[in-house]
């Protein structure tokens, strides 16, 4: 059986890269706009005669073309920020929870998680589910991207000529970046995140960590049981990875490029085993498990396909 697949918003960033893995699949048909992209009829026509639609747009036009989907069985994968704490849409991060994948699979709204959020909430969000960290602890994430997450405009201002972009700058200084409702809430927690990003001056990749103070957590922990309660959380994962403590411990450095081009999301738990302090760490390519990679992940699950297929 062949779906029809449409990609509003193809030729922005995430969609070109959803677009690059789509299109050599046999079992897929392709509804490509072209130049009439921009055409509003066109576009209304595609989203209700697809059998999923996957939309790269910004917040605002991710809303109308919601809104301009009639068809009732059509599924819509939505990559934007409109939709992730909304009740009525499933969130599309198959691994994080139990269930969560059969609730993809059967859902016809599925917002699509942020790359920061899916590393945070690969760490965090099973530990507090533990209750390893309770619900009200005060949490902070720092994270640095590659200059892609930004988009077009930040892509050319990197690879605009010698000597553009910063070589690293953070960003998010006011403190109410659009992830913090979104990682709050999947997390389970009741206090917003802190959260803290910046851009390095590469292309692809992510790095996030959460620092943990053990003797600050109410119930005696360690190193141990945070690291056995993730290889717990993620047994059987295909995607999701818990860096063993040996292989971590041996580690001096950890860079985040290492996964680009694939749809892999790693973890580590760093720290001295018989120290207080935890540094999580969670790796992954903002463009493949951040996006577009749990993109056709989602696609997979919600038309009942092996989700691993074109990944």
């Amino acid at each position: 059986m062949t779906h029809t697949i449409f990609i509003d918003g193809e030729a922005g960033t995430t969609g070109l890269d959803v677009l690059r893995r789509l299109e050599a699949r046999s079992d897929l048909n392709l509804l490509l706009l072209g130049d009439r992209r921009r055409d509003v009829e066109a576009r209304r026509e595609a989203l209700n005669t697809a059998d999923a639609v996957i939309l790269c747009l910004p917040d605002d036009a991710a809303k109308e073309a919601v809104a301009m989907v009639e068809t009732p069985a059509v599924r819509v994968i939505d990559a934007s920020t409109a939709y992730r704490v909304d009740p009525a849409w499933t969130y599309g991060f198959a691994e994080m929870a139990p269930g969560q994948r059969e609730r993809i699979a059967a859902s016809t709204r599925v917002s699509n998680p942020g790359c920061y959020p899916t590393g945070f909430l690969g760490l965090v969000a099973p530990l507090v589910r533990a209750g390893i960290i309770p619900a009200d602890q005060p949490m902070t994430v720092n994270a640095v991207s590659g200059y892609s997450g930004g988009g077009k405009q930040m892509i050319a201002e990197f690879e605009g000529g010698q000597g553009s972009g910063d070589p690293f700058f953070a960003y998010g200084l006011t403190l109410k970046h659009k992830h913090v409702p979104e990682m709050t809430k999947h997390a389970g927690l009741t206090r917003p995140v802190l959260f803290a990003p910046s851009v390095g001056h590469y292309r692809q990749g992510m790095l996030v960590e959460v620092p943990l103070h053990l003797d600050a957590l109410p119930s005696q922990t360690s190193i141990d049981v945070i690291h056995g309660a993730l290889v717990e959380a993620y047994d059987g994962a295909r995607f999701v990875e818990v860096a063993p403590l040996e292989q971590t411990e041996a580690m001096t450095r950890i860079t985040p490029e290492a996964l680009n081009g694939t749809n892999r999301l790693r973890l580590h738990v760093f720290g001295d085993r018989s120290g207080s302090q935890v540094r999580l760490a969670a790796l992954l390519d903002n463009l493949g498990k951040g996006a577009s990679g749990a993109a056709v992940q989602n696609l997979n699950l919600m038309l009942g396909l092996d989700e691993a297929e074109g990944l």
